[in-house]
């Protein structure tokens, strides 16, 4: 079991807030589009209990069209720069080497890559050169068709075959463990069963030895199992299905809800310590 990521010990949950610089993102594009807004933001989420900072440049939401690497630097680097400065712990979302590359230049300290640095044959190699913590994500396909008709004999087990091969191949490249979070994906290239699955069976992927992150906030499996609510509609779901994990033994959540779901791991932890 990982004791620690990116500097940050892991003896409690902690919470990457999301900051989408796009104007497409699933429930919040166009919001922080502006660089001034998305440090606004960025800060905002810190103050609320935020210890990761998250910045992506591209949507990564179904369907989605891939944007250059050009225009993800242009909308990410500025809003990295600012608040490193600030002394915060900053995470950029990308595929692509030449951001990942330009963010770690821009003070950010972790890579969040939705295809476990296999989206990009530059990948590997910047993370390895680097410093940088990296978190591994498992996706079937690519945004643009993986939720088509995703297919697994057994998803809990693939998913977690999948992630193990990619810290092999990162530890044989010199990126110690503690440098690395793994992601089962939910939502990408998962039917409403498979992500129900890798949900409810958390607690195997804490057996990989890295720091488990999981993202459940806003996503439509939540909607399947309500009444089909909108993304900013989903946050009690957010907050039962975070906590959820969080019970199974994941150590970061990432979401957009930084202060509601900073109070509902609050008051959890403090009924597990109770006597």
């Amino acid at each position: 079991m990982a004791t620690s990521f990116a500097g940050l010990t892991l003896d409690v949950p902690r919470i990457m807030g999301i900051v989408n610089v796009t104007p497409d993102s699933f429930s919040d594009g166009g919001e922080a589009f502006e660089p001034q807004a998305a440090i606004a933001l960025g800060l905002a989420l810190a103050e609320q209990g935020a210890d990761i900072l998250d910045i992506g440049g591209e949507s990564t939401r179904p369907g989605a069209d891939p944007i250059s690497a050009e225009e993800q630097i242009n909308r990410i680097v500025p809003v990295i720069d600012a608040l490193a400065q600030k002394g915060l712990v900053v995470s950029a979302d990308t595929r692509n080497s030449k951001v990942m590359a330009a963010a770690i230049e821009a003070g950010a300290s972790i890579i969040n890559d939705v295809s476990a640095l296999t989206g990009d044959t530059g990948a590997l190699d910047v993370v390895s050169q680097s410093s940088a913590s990296v978190v591994l994500m498992h996706m079937q396909g690519d945004p643009q068709s993986m939720q088509q008709a995703p297919q697994y004999d057994n998803v809990t087990q693939e998913v977690f075959e999948y992630l193990s091969r990619r810290i092999e191949t990162l530890v044989a490249r010199g990126v110690d463990q503690s440098r690395i979070a793994i992601d089962p994906g939910i939502g990408f290239g998962k039917t409403l069963d498979h992500n129900l699955a890798l949900l409810n069976q958390t607690h195997l992927f804490c057996e990989l030895g890295c720091a488990v992150l999981i993202g459940v906030s806003r996503k439509s499996f939540i909607a399947k199992l309500g009444k089909d609510e909108l993304p900013k509609e989903r946050l009690p779901g957010s907050l039962s299905a975070g906590l959820a994990v969080i019970a199974k033994g994941a150590n970061i959540l990432r979401v957009h809800d930084v202060a509601e779901t900073v109070q509902a791991i609050n008051v959890w932890q403090r009924i597990q310590d109770a006597d």
